[in-house]
């Protein structure tokens, strides 16, 4: 008997590291469209489809962290209220560190929607881990995964290296 596929995929979600870090909007829907229900649909995917083991997220506050805890998810929140400042990015890359230390961790990260500023982490993050050690191949890179391009948000956010 085939195996049934539970939950639902998040919106915009996509593997920046394979089987190891993915990005997607925040889990439940953003704004007037979150749903409880579509958030545990949601986090079912998570943890039975991708085998998410931890969610980092950037929302302001704790929403969802009871969620992701109950589901069995480890929740590392660094709350950001607003843009993401080049500031904001220390605390950001510690917390993916700490998630993906297991060696067979997968880690979700996320804000309200998918933007330039959370690309502009993802670049970032990808110089941070020693996976590339060129600030435009980072960009190129995320933006190939993401399927757009990076605007000034972005970039800005994107430590220059290389090149």
């Amino acid at each position: 008997m085939a195996k049934m596929i539970t939950g639902l995929k998040p919106r915009n979600f996509v593997w920046v590291i394979a089987d190891r870090l993915a990005v997607s909007e925040r889990i439940g829907g953003n704004g007037f469209q979150h749903r409880r229900v579509r958030r545990d649909e949601e986090i079912t995917w998570l943890v039975e489809e991708a085998r998410v083991t931890g969610v980092v997220s950037l929302l302001p506050g704790n929403q969802n962290i009871s969620a992701y805890t109950e589901a069995g998810l480890e929740a590392y929140p660094v709350p950001i209220q607003g843009n993401i400042d080049p500031d904001d990015c220390p605390a950001i890359y510690a917390a993916l560190d700490e998630a993906l230390a297991a060696p067979d961790a997968r880690v979700l990260i996320h804000r309200e929607t998918v933007d330039d500023q959370i690309g502009g982490v993802l670049a970032g993050y990808l110089l941070h881990a020693g996976l590339l050690n060129d600030s435009i191949l980072a960009i190129a890179v995320v933006q190939e995964i993401l399927g757009r391009p990076l605007g000034p948000e972005g970039r800005r956010l994107v430590p220059p290296v290389g090149g």
